[in-house]
């Protein structure tokens, strides 16, 4: 597979990178970026963080402005984050920012025009990291990490992939999104009627059933002006409970859906994930 390199700067002694790639996945060209801590080497490989973006970003949102290269360099953990969607002028849209593209929930679509392009659960849990694993200086110690549609993304392949990930987190995610206006639009576009192949990308439901799984942390905003209506952390809590899963989840008093809610505590989340990637 042929990797085109797009920019790279140096950071914090590291590098950030950003390449563009051809996906079997997803038919189409796709970018993400890369942080590779100072000192990543092949003869010291490193871990690697996978971090899932909201509606309408790209791989540039989190590194441009959640600030974790710092504490990423000290604790030797690289950083790669995708896309949220397959893109291209040959690639289903719509005309809304929740559907199509920027917009790809991380499933894999059944149903047309989506289903030849939007398979974003197959390239992220396998395409992907693949490709990093054989191209750079990581190692296949793995945590998974999002942000509101990233948050979903991430805690869902986290607990439908317990053996490939030793952590996960999210900010804000869409907990329950089989029963919020959100998820039931992208699932119904994507996925049909089926609830059963709903469930399977729903957050609370596999937490609720989850015999064994990667540790969590979640950390929501109280002043979230999503937070009643389509994030509903109190679903991914009560599954918690059912099932007696190790999540962590704090509401914080004040805190918004923005970056600078993730900035306020992206330390925490590296610190969280870094204690579970060690040896």
């Amino acid at each position: 597979m042929t990797l085109e390199n797009v920019s790279i700067n140096k950071s914090f002694g590291g590098w950030h990178k950003q390449y563009s790639h051809h996906s079997d996945s997803l038919n189409c060209s796709m970018r993400f970026a890369i942080f590779l801590p100072p000192g990543a080497s092949n003869d010291q490989r490193v871990p690697v963080l996978y971090w899932l973006s909201g509606l309408t970003c790209s791989d540039e949102n989190f590194m441009h402005k959640a600030g974790a290269q710092r504490l990423a360099a000290e604790l030797g953990i690289a950083i790669v984050a995708p896309d949220t969607s397959p893109r291209g002028d040959k690639v289903p849209d719509d005309e809304s920012y929740d559907l199509g593209q920027g917009a790809g929930f991380y499933v894999n679509a059944t149903q047309a025009p989506w289903h030849r392009h939007y398979r974003m659960y197959d390239y992220l849990v396998e395409e992907l990291p693949a490709l990093i694993e054989a191209t750079f200086p990581v190692n296949e110690r793995r945590a998974i990490a999002g942000h509101s549609m990233g948050g979903h993304g991430a805690l869902m392949i986290g607990l439908r992939n317990p053996d490939r990930y030793r952590s996960m987190s999210a900010f804000s995610p869409i907990s329950n999104p089989s029963l919020c206006p959100w998820g039931q639009k992208a699932f119904g576009a994507y996925l049909g009627s089926d609830s059963a192949a709903w469930h399977q990308y729903d957050a609370s439901l596999l937490m609720r059933d989850a015999v064994n799984g990667p540790p969590a942390l979640v950390d929501q905003g109280s002043s979230d002006p999503y937070l009643t209506e389509q994030l509903q952390p109190q679903a991914l809590q009560a599954a918690a409970k059912a099932s007696g899963y190790p999540l962590q989840l704090n509401l914080r008093e004040g805190y918004d859906h923005s970056y600078y809610f993730i900035a306020s505590f992206i330390d925490q989340h590296l610190k969280f994930h870094a204690s579970h990637l060690q040896g």
